[in-house]
């Protein structure tokens, strides 16, 4: 039995990201012992546990969450006090599922959703709707459907070749797409993916990748609409990679890139995207081939900025911006 495969398109962008992912996962290999550190997991966990509830609306605080953890009593409604007591479970679980198993995905939901809702462990038997405020922004399949479409999208994750940082997206696009249960769709999509990446490399169970999707909320949102709208999960894989990318580089080790004082210079003119030609005049520069020598090729191979056509390099339309590396380092050289 072959699965259906998921409209998506590999975008320049995506491969870049992916690029940029893989290279600063390898250097956070270096600090595996540090990864290890029980203190250093339970505030990631927290962070990841505060950052997808925070989404649903859950207003407890990280130090509320890990007063939980502790056994403390708490002072907050009764049913985020459980939201949180639920998702401390669910992770504590988090080691012994496999992305594929069915099995495994309604057992997650069961426990996260536990005296939240009746349905908790099962998929949904009537319609749901997404909304934005009062509006519907999106009519999920029809119940009866669900169980089909989820056995597709496991029978798919289960058999694809594509890059785990890139099916990852593609199924928590998919997911919420299915939205296959009556609540918790959000939470549960987030906890898979950050699942099926762990698999790839055990280092993603300890990365909050949710606190960043929390943090870019409203851009979270529209890249799931603007990804329904193309009938095509590229904009939603996009941005995840991109969330993916700065969670990373924030537990990556604070090894340097070689900035030489000419790329100082680059970095502290460019503001948004600017073309060749617009930096070389802030910069007060003429000659291009000793731009193109000292300055930008250095910055480019250092991943401190990119180029906004990646696939078209000598294109005329082509700019340059800072990369989430570039901006950190500047942010630290400022600090």
């Amino acid at each position: 039995m072959t699965s259906k495969q998921p409209p998506f398109t590999i975008t320049p962008l995506i491969l870049n990201r992916v690029a940029q992912i893989s290279e600063a996962v390898g250097r956070l290999g270096v600090l595996s012992e540090v990864s290890r550190d029980l203190r250093l997991r339970r505030i990631n966990r927290v962070r990841t546990i505060h950052g997808s509830l925070a989404i649903e609306g859950n207003t407890l605080s990280e130090a509320q969450i890990t007063a939980i953890l502790e056994g403390k009593r708490v002072i907050a409604p009764p049913r985020e006090v459980l939201e949180v007591k639920n998702a401390l479970a669910a992770y504590d679980r988090f080691d012994t599922w496999i992305p594929e198993a069915e099995k495994d995905l309604l057992e997650a939901h069961r426990i996260l959703m536990s005296g939240l809702i009746d349905e908790a462990g099962l998929y949904r038997h009537g319609g749901v709707g997404v909304m934005a405020g009062s509006q519907v922004i999106h009519m999920a399949p029809p119940a009866d459907r669900v169980p089909h479409l989820m056995a597709d999208l496991l029978g798919w994750l289960t058999r694809t070749d594509v890059h785990p940082l890139v099916a990852s997206s593609v199924f928590h696009y998919e997911f919420e797409f299915i939205h296959p249960f009556a609540d918790g769709n959000g939470r549960m999509g987030r906890l898979w993916q950050s699942l099926i990446l762990a698999h790839w490399n055990p280092l993603f169970a300890d990365v909050p990748v949710e606190s960043l999707v929390f943090a870019h909320q409203a851009a979270y949102y529209a890249a799931l609409q603007e990804s329904t709208r193309q009938a095509d999960s590229a904009p939603f894989v996009e941005f995840m990679l991109g969330v993916i990318l700065e969670a990373v580089m924030a537990g990556a080790p604070q090894v340097e890139p070689q900035v030489t004082p000419q790329v100082v210079s680059l970095l502290k003119v460019l503001q948004g995207a600017m073309s060749r030609d617009a930096l070389q005049q802030s910069l007060g520069l003429r000659d291009r081939k000793s731009f193109q020598a000292r300055y930008l090729k250095p910055a480019l191979e250092a991943g401190l900025i990119e180029m906004t056509l990646p696939d078209k390099p000598n294109s005329r339309l082509q700019q340059y911006r800072l990369t989430d590396v570039g901006r950190g380092w500047l942010l630290g050289a400022q600090g």
